[in-house]
């Protein structure tokens, strides 16, 4: 049977492009890396040296008018997202489209409509849904070890003295910009896929560098989930003087988890290794979550160890089932699933704006 290949564009050669989407395009059997949008090559950032094979162009317009491809990967800041979005299902093209979807759940929902007017699908890479960590929490969950959960903390803290010089530190909010939207996505999203939308968001957020800057580096925020449902603490601080960061906390009536450490796929994708090399998603044994669980009335730890890695080449295999013939209900991140995320992010802000709670 003859496999069809489908060709892939990226608009965009910074760090995500170079580091996550091409990649994980080049070890996807059925995608072939066709283009790259490159607006001002430098002579040590030249993506036609990097990737002679590939097409080069120096304009999203140019991408969009060319009838070979199939798919469009947006990997540029979140200010451009809706308009290359836009721009691409237009133009008949599928589209993957970094984190932060869009800036707002309208221009969210406005693509989902123009996705399903023109037939063509979007996918949001929310890749942390495949830390391998995480999905360690979700079996734990599924299997009932931990019982019903009555409290869940996800954190995204490091020491990060200096506020970044690229969009995560110098666009806005309303751009799309800065911690909530970096950081805060990855953090709502996992929440969102364990406990969908909450009854209530509380929101503080800070400058923990004071710096003087108007836009907060640093967040807290409480999701809450009703009389039966678990309290949920998400946070994210960059003034954070660890050894080791804690990154879950799930506290259960049968047991309680607590692992530290991030996922180990981004730092073995900026040392250049790749999906299906040897080692790739696994950590190490010594960075092992602890369980503890009741056994005869008294608590009992253990090391748990991390699940088997899926790593996030499944979000590309995933939206490959889906062109092929699954179509919307089988790609891996929804754009209604970032829709709803926005919605928890709106909250958020509204929250820490007013000081009160926002309830849904």
């Amino acid at each position: 049977m003859v496999v069809k290949t489908y060709n892939v564009g990226v608009i965009g050669y910074g760090m995500s492009a170079k580091v996550f989407h091409i990649p994980l395009i080049q070890v996807t059997p059925a995608f072939k890396l066709h283009s790259i949008v490159q607006r001002t090559p430098k002579p040590a950032d030249d993506a036609s040296k990097d990737h002679p094979t590939a097409r080069i162009y120096h304009s999203a317009t140019e991408m969009f008018a060319d009838p070979s491809i199939d798919i469009i990967v947006v990997t540029t800041t979140p200010d451009t997202h809706f308009t290359f979005t836009k721009s691409a299902l237009e133009a008949g093209k599928h589209v993957l489209v970094e984190k932060p979807f869009v800036p707002t759940s309208a221009e969210a929902q406005q693509l989902i409509d123009i996705s399903k007017k023109t037939g063509k699908l979007i996918c949001v890479y929310q890749n942390r849904r495949w830390d391998t960590d995480f999905l360690t929490v979700q079996k734990l969950m599924t299997d009932d070890t931990l019982g019903r959960v009555v409290e869940f903390e996800t954190h995204f803290d490091r020491y990060k003295a200096m506020r970044p010089e690229n969009w995560k530190g110098n666009l806005s909010m309303d751009q799309a910009g800065g911690v909530l939207y970096d950081l805060g996505t990855h953090l709502m999203d996992q929440v969102y896929v364990l406990f969908g939308m909450p009854k209530s968001v509380t929101a503080v957020f800070s400058n923990q560098r004071n710096d003087g800057e108007a836009e907060p580096d640093s967040l807290t925020v409480l999701l809450g989930y009703g009389t039966s449902g678990p309290l949920v603490t998400a946070k994210a601080g960059v003034m954070c003087v660890e050894t080791e960061q804690l990154r879950y906390w799930v506290r259960g009536a049968k047991g309680s988890f607590k692992k530290f450490h991030l996922d180990v796929q981004e730092d073995q994708l900026k040392a250049g290794l790749k999906p299906g090399d040897k080692g790739f998603g696994i950590e190490s044994e010594a960075n092992s979550g602890t369980l503890v669980v009741l056994e005869g009335g008294k608590p009992k730890s253990s090391v748990f160890k991390n699940v088997e890695p899926k790593t996030y080449a499944t979000l590309y295999d995933g939206f490959t089932k889906a062109i092929e013939g699954g179509g919307e209900s089988a790609v891996p991140v929804k754009a209604s699933d970032a829709c709803d995320v926005l919605k928890i992010i709106e909250a958020a802000r509204e929250s820490a704006k007013t000081g009160k709670s926002v309830t849904f």
